[in-house]
């Protein structure tokens, strides 16, 4: 995950901002004691892109690594749990998932500040823009069907054989999540939006009733993957810091918000759909590797999936006002949350 100039999908690597800065020589040498095989000169440069977890790559002679560590300052409750993150790509080590290598988890804030963790870097390419703007046709169609592919395979792990017994409560995954978020996004205090307010109303009353568990990503989409450098392959799945035990047919639909918003917020409702699969086609191909005969509940899904994200995005807009989110663009999401919660109450609306 280097920089690699020209090269359509290469990560963006700046200095680090100036609110995430840590001792660098304190972590130097923390990992020249606890990580076999690290040594310096060390050179850290920071991803930019993301809005939670600040990510900065190492650059060593020897090797690359990614470490993830808590954003600082005032942190809403069970949020940022990079040690979960830690937890669940280990477990996956080995499976039909791909996963960065994981090296050390580091819990002692005493040596950057906040906890974090150690991974190997895996080279390749992440698209942030879901239209894969000057990606080939035929490259994008494969692209979607490798990350439709990794999803129903996630969905398909025996948890409990993971060793992921605990990582969460197995039932009631959406109640417990509209509650959570309703909490968080209550707790972030960033103004009065009628339809959050309409929608924590709405969705205790439509939850379906039939549940399921799988092991739930919480924010699988395009731009979470690592594509191979040349090959339309997934290498590796990243940013798991919402995941926990919980409803498959969440991370589907949250996959499938963008073919219901346009490209001005994300979405691919305006774009060219060349290579690109129809939603119906996605769900189609997820319900054959998932032996589904459908997916009757997923509008109700989207919604909840609108929700969530709206309230996390209000939670990133509080960092910004804060002074301490990831990304410096973070203040541009006041507006973005607002637009999500229209269109998650729009669609309940519809739904009935």
């Amino acid at each position: 995950m280097s920089n690699a100039p020209g090269i359509i999908g290469a990560p963006v690597l700046v200095p680090p901002l100036a609110n995430h800065m840590f001792d660098e020589a304190a972590l130097a040498a923390y990992l020249a004691a606890e990580l076999p095989g690290f040594a310096g000169p060390m050179t850290v440069r920071q991803f930019q892109g993301g809005q939670s977890n600040p990510t900065f790559h190492l650059h060593t002679p020897g090797a690359e690594y990614v470490l993830r560590k808590k954003p600082p300052g005032t942190l809403l409750p069970s949020a940022h749990a990079v040690d979960r993150e830690y937890t669940v790509q280990s477990a996956l080590a080995g499976s039909a998932v791909p996963v960065a290598p994981m090296r050390l988890l580091c819990r002692d804030d005493s040596v950057i500040g906040t906890m974090f963790y150690v991974m190997d870097n895996v080279p390749g390419r992440i698209f942030a823009d879901r239209t894969l703007t000057g990606v080939p046709a035929a490259d994008q169609a494969a692209m979607y069907d490798d990350m439709n592919r990794v999803m129903a395979a996630l969905h398909g792990v025996d948890w409990q054989a993971a060793g992921l017994g605990s990582f969460g409560r197995p039932q009631a995954y959406v109640a417990r999540q509209i509650d959570r978020w309703s909490k968080q996004y209550v707790g972030s205090n960033v103004g009065d939006v009628p339809e959050m307010d309409r929608l924590m109303a709405w969705l205790p009353t439509h939850t379906p009733k039939e549940d399921e568990t799988s092991i739930a990503h919480g924010d699988f989409r395009l731009g979470n993957l690592i594509f191979h450098m040349t090959e339309p392959r997934v290498v590796a799945v990243l940013d798991w810091e919402l995941s926990t035990l919980g409803h498959p047919l969440a991370d589907l639909a949250y996959n499938c918000i963008p073919w219901r918003l346009p490209v001005t917020m994300e979405g691919l409702i305006g774009a060219d759909m060349t290579g690109i699969p129809s939603e119906a086609e996605y769900v189609a191909a997820y319900c054959r590797r998932t032996g589904r005969a459908g997916v009757p509940e997923l509008d109700f899904f989207i919604v909840f999936s609108l929700f969530r994200w709206a309230a996390i995005a209000a939670g990133v807009y509080r960092r910004a006002l804060d002074g301490n989110a990831a990304d410096a663009r973070a203040l541009n999401i006041g507006t973005k949350f607002r637009k999500l919660a229209e269109a998650a109450w729009a669609l309940a609306e519809r739904t009935g």
